[in-house]
């Protein structure tokens, strides 16, 4: 090779390495302001929000009314189950709280209480919603629902209104399933009453000879609604055959099981915060096989003590049919003619209910 050449090909040399130096350090920048970019991007992602267990945990010894001590309730405060995070705590010493799933995040129970007032607008004779003009009604719910505020200021209260939006019948009917379905426009009425209180409404279903299985999907498009909650009345579903008010019916933790499916799948394909599923109960035979219920992350499940008697004894069948054979929530119904009447003392006070074993987190007034 020539000098000339030489010299050449040491300079295509030199420029080959040099660009090679230049694209070389040119992709290290670019390779590490790539993961700069990831990292802040990652850095700045908002982490989905969670259920905050241990709150959760706090509120539900609380309700208990056993105190926290280890003595008390069979939990030490400092444990791993005061962070557990498959199922929520629960005490060797005591039914309630029940072991179970905890809900997913934005649940209303166990850090809320719902005060409600029950019935049907075309009935004065099935509770408060038919006995006065809606403005009424509304003042008077407003009172209580102050009453429980003052009573227990460390739980924040949230009015509704349980309305039965399915009502068993004395008679047949053209389908001969002893219930009649309220119009679209009663059951708009509600959810706007709801919405006037900034409530929750729960749609209440009496099935008669019909079942959860049938009336349930006939409301999807209202419990779609994050405001519209469900519930059922076994007393009401005549699984024997016979007609509503001749006897008390019953309910299968299957027919409760299927309630809270559905309204599961609801949560899931809308992106709700979970739903409640309130669940009628005043003796053991209304809700059969109750260990079978099964609460969900989409679905709070409250047992509403709905039996009228004097105090002492709705404190004796609370104590037996809910807080003792727990499912997930509580809840007490008080009846404002019925549960007056003598040799009664009158209606349980705020005070007397949050004395109870669990304290319920559910209280509605008929």
């Amino acid at each position: 090779m020539s000098k000339g050449n030489k010299k050449s090909g040491t300079k295509k040399y030199f420029l080959s390495a040099f660009f090679v130096l230049v694209v070389g350090i040119a992709l290290t920048y670019l390779v590490s302001d790539a993961e700069t970019f990831e990292l802040t991007y990652d850095m700045t992602k908002t982490a989905p929000p969670v259920l905050d267990v241990l709150a959760y945990n706090k509120k539900m010894i609380e309700l208990a009314g056993y105190g926290t001590t280890t003595l008390a309730t069979g939990i030490i405060a400092t444990s791993s189950a005061w962070t557990a995070t498959t199922s929520s705590i629960s005490s060797p010493l005591h039914p309630w709280p029940a072991k179970t799933i905890y809900p997913n995040v934005g649940a209303i129970l166990p850090f809320n209480r719902i005060v409600a007032y029950y019935g049907n607008f075309y009935s004065a004779a099935m509770g408060i919603l038919g006995q006065y003009p809606t403005d009424v009604v509304i003042q008077k719910l407003k009172d209580v629902v102050s009453e429980w505020r003052a009573a227990d200021p460390t739980t924040p209260v949230i009015p509704a209104i349980d309305y039965i939006v399915v009502t068993a019948q004395g008679t047949p009917g053209a389908d001969s399933k002893y219930r009649l379905r309220m119009p679209a426009d009663q059951i708009e009425k509600a959810i706007a009453f709801a919405d006037s209180i900034h409530g929750l409404v729960f749609l209440d279903v009496q099935p008669g000879q019909s079942d959860v299985q049938t009336e349930i999907p006939l409301l999807a498009q209202y419990l779609k609604l994050p405001e519209v909650e469900l519930a059922i009345d076994p007393e009401f579903s005549m699984k024997t055959g016979k007609a509503p008010g001749t006897i008390i019916g019953t309910m299968d933790a299957s027919d409760v099981n299927y309630a809270a499916r559905y309204l599961a799948n609801i949560v899931r394909e809308n992106n709700l915060a979970p739903k409640m599923l309130l669940v009628h109960r005043f003796t053991e035979e209304m809700v059969t096989d109750y260990k079978k219920i099964a609460p969900l992350p989409e679905v709070e499940i409250i047992m509403n003590m709905d039996g009228w008697s004097t105090p002492a004894k709705k404190i004796k069948v609370y104590n037996e049919v809910v807080s003792d054979e727990p499912v997930q929530f509580t809840g007490i119904k008080l009846f404002y003619k019925n549960d007056a009447l003598p040799p009664s003392s009158g209606l349980l006070t705020p005070a007397q209910i949050l004395g109870l074993h669990a304290a319920p987190s559910f209280v509605e007034y008929q």
